[in-house]
């Protein structure tokens, strides 16, 4: 059990990594194509990356999940001809999905366009079309591999991925920009060059996650129990979609929010009288400088809830409640001991990122500055509704998640109409409902998952102690900035300096609080040495 549960953190572990790599990546080259493309490149950039979302969302987002599922569970069962006949159904609704999804955005670029009131967003729209294709494959294999437990090809294809689109991005968005900078067109080509990457690396993960596939294949496929019970198509058809349709709906629920937002925010702040230049640079500004930084901690979350969902499911199929809460306690636990420092130190030291990462983008700097220290919140709500959400979904509780999005949609929307019709906080309204959505839906969530899966939450360490740890962190890094700024006055030494003594208050902090048992540090590389620390 204890060699078991080892190797579940360490594939969580693996997974987790990886998110955080993929993000640390796609943060990095979004900051010299963000400066090259200026404020209204990236708000068409950040436009049709929302509509091209949704078509993700639609036809592939929920494939991953739901074939990591089907596959564990009839593992587990040593079901391995259906978990053969899982992969082909998964296949072939993907080819079809994918196929549907291409061509609507392909052909739909130019109506879409006109929708938005954008001019621009058909070019970037067209190039990442082929990608919602090539990306229903890749989330079947995979989902697949996660089912198995098994999540370096998962890892490294993300990682691969990931540093082709950086490169090809950049360097398109370069070449775009030294073509086309004098033309009135330049914003939509820039943007373009930029969503080049996303298809390029997309086919790359998707050839070498089918050599994966081929050279393991004996591994798994090769398996036989000849007392197996052989289920229909259309049973498993059946099962398939009744995992991906809550899932889509939940996740077009995230999606469609921001592309409400999109919507609402260039209709109604043409009412104040704000042009269209100015709306996208606004968009720019929240999407890019904002957006960005929030969610390279979130994507922890996310790999961690992908990564421990067939776990769970594997738990409760076993009926050991017991394991089924440690990994619970135990996942929320790691990431709120990341997403309150992460929430507190963009906050706190909002002014000098901003200055470090977009030294071009000055125009509107002020806000961006502004967004991130009012909006630093989102993370912690964030990665705390995305593993709540992938909890549920292991307790077969589907529906639940999709009813607390659309609720939460809901009050998001009317509140967002309101602010942006009676008041005149133009960008800063998006940024208050930002926060709003995620909250309620965990709020929501977290009390379905007390009352359905009867999982009793330990507050003082999950969430207590990295609150009190994290205000410690927060007032000794803006103290260390503001201090010695003055001796210096080089924003990159300084926060060099106030971010080194962050970590090591918040690190030492949480260990003399006693965050972690000893038995959690244990099942952690490093972890005896941590322990001795603690003593």
């Amino acid at each position: 059990m204890a060699e078991k549960k080892k190797n579940v953190l360490l594939q969580g572990g693996i997974l987790a990594g990886a998110g955080i790599i993929t993000k640390i990546i796609g943060f990095a080259y979004r900051i010299p194509m963000g400066n090259m493309m200026g404020d209204e490149g990236n708000g068409l950039y950040s436009v049709a990356f929302g509509i091209y979302g949704i078509a993700l969302t639609i036809s592939s987002y929920s494939l991953p999940l739901a074939v990591s599922k089907m596959v564990s569970a009839r593992v587990a069962k040593a079901e391995y001809q259906n978990m053969r006949r899982v992969l082909v159904s998964a296949l072939v609704y993907a080819l079809i999905a994918g196929l549907l999804a291409m061509n609507v955005l392909y052909f739909g670029a130019g109506m879409l366009e006109q929708m938005y009131h954008r001019p621009g967003i058909m070019r970037p729209l067209r190039v990442l079309a082929p990608t919602t294709f090539i990306v229903a494959l890749l989330g079947v294999f995979r989902g697949y591999f996660q089912g198995h437990g098994d999540m370096v090809p998962t890892s490294l294809s993300q990682i691969l991925e990931q540093i082709v689109n950086a490169g090809i991005s950049v360097f398109a968005t370069w070449q775009f920009m030294r073509m086309y900078g004098t033309s009135k067109h330049a914003a939509s080509y820039s943007a373009a060059g930029g969503t080049l990457g996303t298809l390029a690396g997309a086919a790359v993960a998707l050839l070498f996650i089918i050599y994966l596939f081929g050279s393991t294949r004996g591994r798994y496929m090769n398996k036989m129990n000849p007392a197996e019970q052989i289920e229909s198509g259309s049973s498993i058809y059946k099962a398939l979609f009744l995992t991906i349709i809550p899932v889509i709906l939940s996740q077009t629920i995230y999606q469609i929010g921001y592309t409400i937002d999109d919507l609402m925010f260039g209709n109604l702040m043409a009412l104040h009288g704000y042009k269209d230049k100015v709306v996208s640079s606004l968009q720019g500004v929240y999407n890019t400088q904002y957006n960005q930084l929030v969610n390279l901690p979130v994507a922890v979350a996310t790999a961690m809830a992908a990564s421990t969902l067939p776990s769970i499911v594997l738990s409760r199929m076993q009926n050991d409640m017991k394991g089924v809460n440690q990994k619970i306690t135990q996942v929320i636990k790691v990431n709120m001991v990341i997403a309150f420092p992460s929430a507190v130190g963009l906050a706190v030291l909002a002014e000098p990122i901003m200055k470090m990462l977009f030294p071009r983008l000055i125009t509107y700097q002020s806000q961006a500055i502004m967004l991130l220290t009012m909006g630093s919140g989102a993370v912690i709500f964030y990665a705390l509704s995305t593993l709540t959400t992938s909890i549920l979904q292991g307790h077969n509780y589907m529906k639940l998640p999709v009813i607390h999005s659309a609720i939460s949609l809901v009050i998001h929307v009317v509140l967002l109409g309101i602010l942006l019709v009676l008041t005149d906080l133009n960008v800063y309204a998006l940024v208050i409902c930002n926060v709003l959505f995620p909250m309620i839906v965990s709020m929501l969530n977290c009390r379905a998952i007390t009352k359905y899966v009867g999982y009793r939450w330990e507050y003082l360490n999950t969430f207590i102690k990295p609150l009190l740890a994290s205000a410690a962190m927060g007032m000794v890094a803006f103290a260390v900035y503001h201090v010695f700024y003055e001796a210096f006055e080089n924003v990159y030494i300084v926060s060099v300096m106030a971010i080194g003594a962050a970590i090591i208050v918040y690190g030492v902090t949480i260990l003399q609080i006693r965050c972690f048992s000893e038995e959690e540090l244990r099942s952690i590389p490093g972890g005896r040495l941590l322990i001795r620390l603690m003593r």
